[in-house]
């Protein structure tokens, strides 16, 4: 089995043998906070040369982040490991794969937890919306544990589309 859980690296638009209009990026890069920022920031320019509208890329931007986080903070506690990440533009969303070597999740799923106690006005918990925000936006979210890799796959609908 191959170490990588994608083929190489592709960003571009249809002179790379895709379909006219359909574009895709894809890395793999080592888990951390730099590294996050940097292919995030990439990501988002692509999406927007590709003509993906800007509340999608802030939507991508923000359910990617807290995915990418997610993973170095969780399945590469204990140090850094690779993150694979593919996102396709389609007609009627974007396609998303995430891939890392790291931990597995907590009871072999994506987490849905219940959302945390709000005590208003001034005591909102830092953290615990992460997966209710990933499952609020996106559709077709599956994970799966493939042969050493966690596998996280998931569809953004374009804002909007019905």
């Amino acid at each position: 089995m191959p170490d990588s859980a994608f083929p190489a690296s592709v960003a571009g638009p249809a002179d790379r043998g895709n379909p006219p209009g359909h574009w895709c990026f894809a890395r793999r890069f080592p888990a951390g906070d730099r590294e996050t920022r940097r292919i995030l920031a990439d990501l988002i320019d692509g999406l927007g040369q590709a003509g993906v509208g800007e509340d999608d890329r802030s939507n991508a931007e923000l359910i990617l982040a807290e995915v990418l986080n997610n993973i170095a903070e969780h399945a590469y506690a204990d140090g850094a490991g690779p993150v694979e990440l593919r996102v396709e533009v389609q007609r009627n969303g974007l396609a998303c794969q995430i891939a890392d070597r790291g931990r597995p999740m907590p009871a072999s799923d994506a987490p849905d937890p219940s959302l945390p106690l709000i005590a208003p006005p001034d005591h909102l918990p830092e953290g615990g919306f992460g997966w209710h925000i990933i499952r609020c936006l996106t559709s077709e979210l599956r994970y799966a544990r493939d042969h050493g890799w966690n596998r996280l796959t998931m569809h953004m609908p374009w804002s909007g589309y019905d």
